[in-house]
């Protein structure tokens, strides 16, 4: 069994994460102690439970510890994973696009096709939005060698959530590793302006001004980012924006919230995404920690350029580490992360 310090680097829920998805592809027990110990409050959240139990679910393991507030549990996969049909409720408005980041990866590296509904929030602060997800880690996945396609069928917001995320992979992937040093050429900005149970005015309102503000920053590369007004049962609102690059990409996204105008809302996005821009990085700050697991797991070497070395990339490298026989180098003085070859 592999042990794990829940409160060593970022000290948050992406250790548990993590180590269950590892777990699971490569069928090594793992106990996690001091689970979320650097944050408030400590132990597990709904999400993390729901992320858990379904991991579980995929290669019949036997958990422990496994509720909201604990501090520990123990995973033990007992089959390999089975591809199938699956859906999830986390039950509160935490994040479901974290429950969809666990069990993606094993689901697409196994033989079948599979398809997921996960219920949660889907557009909650400190977590990637459903957006996110579906146009910036979807695409990466693919680049990999990764059949997998996200969609937002529904949004959820703080408190309610009751947003739901659909995914589906045909599984068997082999992947690949990459070399995005270099990101070439600008191809496109796109984004949402959403409002959720709100007047249309709101959307529109940080459509226009985030276009406004990008337009003489792209040297003329298509710009292509749509208002939207939607119906759920929780009310919400934010901007949700994505480059890409011929060799990169990446991601920002703002939420609304009461008194801020939506002039502002965009505003926050648009420096958020020109900063990435700016840094000539391949891929956004979060893409990169997230891209740390399935490059280890790919054939061959791989390098990135990242916008930034974030403490997150580096609790993710200690994590793999753990499990996978791999050298990985994160170099905080060119920003670049190298997975070597087996």
């Amino acid at each position: 069994m592999i042990f794990l310090d829940g409160s060593q680097g970022e000290g948050g829920g992406q250790i548990v994460r993590s180590a269950i998805t590892l777990s699971c592809l490569t069928g090594e027990a793992v106990r996690v102690e001091n689970i979320r110990a650097g944050r408030k409050p400590r132990g597990l959240r709904p999400q993390h439970v729901a992320a858990v139990r379904a991991a579980a679910q995929l290669c019949e393991a036997a958990i422990a510890g496994v509720e909201v507030g604990s501090e520990a549990l123990t995973f033990e996969p007992r089959a390999p994973v089975r591809s199938g049909v699956y859906e999830w409720a986390v039950g509160t408005a935490g994040s479901a696009a974290l429950v969809l980041q666990t069990v993606l990866l094993p689901l697409a590296l196994a033989e079948g096709r599979s398809e997921l509904r996960v219920h949660g929030g889907t557009h909650v602060p400190h977590s990637p939005s459903g957006h996110y997800v579906r146009d910036v880690y979807a695409p990466a996945l693919l680049e990999l060698g990764a059949d997998v396609e996200i969609y937002v069928s529904a949004y959820g917001w703080t408190p309610e959530g009751g947003g739901t995320l659909t995914a589906y992979t045909s599984g068997g992937a082999r992947l690949r590793g990459v070399d995005m040093r270099e990101r070439g050429a600008l191809e496109r900005v796109f984004g949402v302006a959403v409002g959720c149970n709100l007047p249309a005015h709101i959307p529109q309102r940080m459509a226009n001004r985030a276009r406004n503000l990008l337009r003489p920053h792209l040297a003329g590369a298509p710009l292509d980012i749509r208002p939207q007004r939607a119906r759920s049962i929780s009310t919400g609102a934010g901007i949700f924006l994505a480059a890409e690059y011929a060799n990169g990409r990446g991601g920002v996204g703002v939420l609304g919230k009461r008194g801020m105008p939506s002039e502002v809302v965009a505003e926050r996005a648009v420096q958020a995404l020109l900063a990435f821009h700016d840094s000539g990085a391949a891929v956004d700050r979060h893409l990169a920690d997230q891209l740390i697991l399935p490059l280890a797991l790919a054939e061959g070497p791989s390098a990135l350029r990242a916008e930034a070395i974030s403490s997150h990339c580096r609790t993710q490298a200690m994590v793999v580490r753990a499990f996978l026989p791999r050298a990985i180098h994160l170099d905080e003085r060119t920003q670049t992360i190298t997975v070597e070859a087996t």
